[in-house]
């Protein structure tokens, strides 16, 4: 997937999830902080799943969100 395609699908999942007026609110925030998702994701995303409770949680996540994969 190139950037192009990934930004507009990023922006669609946004979008349809927060809204126009959030998803805009959400990109600047995000640009305008001094943020490292690479550490924050470390620290906060999954904490204590394991890798079977991971992929449980996606692929309910992927069966009630068709519209998103």
């Amino acid at each position: 997937m190139n950037s192009a395609v990934l930004l507009d699908k990023g922006m669609r999942c946004l979008t349809n999830e927060l809204g126009l007026l959030e998803a805009e609110q959400f990109v600047f925030t995000l640009l305008s902080q001094p943020f490292d998702y690479t550490e924050w994701r470390k620290n906060n995303l999954f904490v204590g799943m394991s890798v079977a409770e991971l992929s449980a949680a996606a692929d309910k996540y992927c069966k009630e969100n068709p519209s998103l994969t």
